[in-house]
């Protein structure tokens, strides 16, 4: 809780002053579930990932499956995946691109 901020700022502008838009975008089931292939959301300084995705399940609400993809989705913001850092500690950027990319089979 109390250690340093993981970095994970996309390759788009890493801030806007006073905050601006980030990127969602759906791949494979989660495309399927949202039913668009992206989304864009305002987000302020200090908007953490775990508060992002809330917004984007509160923007499919009438799509409740969408909630139980985003739930075993890998993520990346920008080109860095998140991995096992806590979603509250990772903060999202105006101008990142934010991946949700759920478990795919095959070989």
């Amino acid at each position: 809780m109390g250690g340093p901020q993981p970095e994970l700022s996309g390759t788009s502008p890493a801030s806007v002053p006073g905050g601006g838009q980030v990127t969602v975008r759906y791949w494979a089931a989660a495309r399927a579930a949202a039913g668009v292939e992206s989304d864009r959301f305002d987000v302020g300084p200090g908007t953490t990932l775990d508060v992002l995705l809330k917004q984007v399940r509160d923007r499919h609400a009438d799509r409740p499956r969408l909630a139980d993809v985003v739930g075993v989705c890998s993520v990346l913001v920008g080109d860095r995946p998140v991995g096992a850092h806590d979603p509250t500690e990772v903060e999202v950027r105006a101008g990142d691109t934010v991946e949700l990319l759920p478990p795919f089979a095959g070989g």
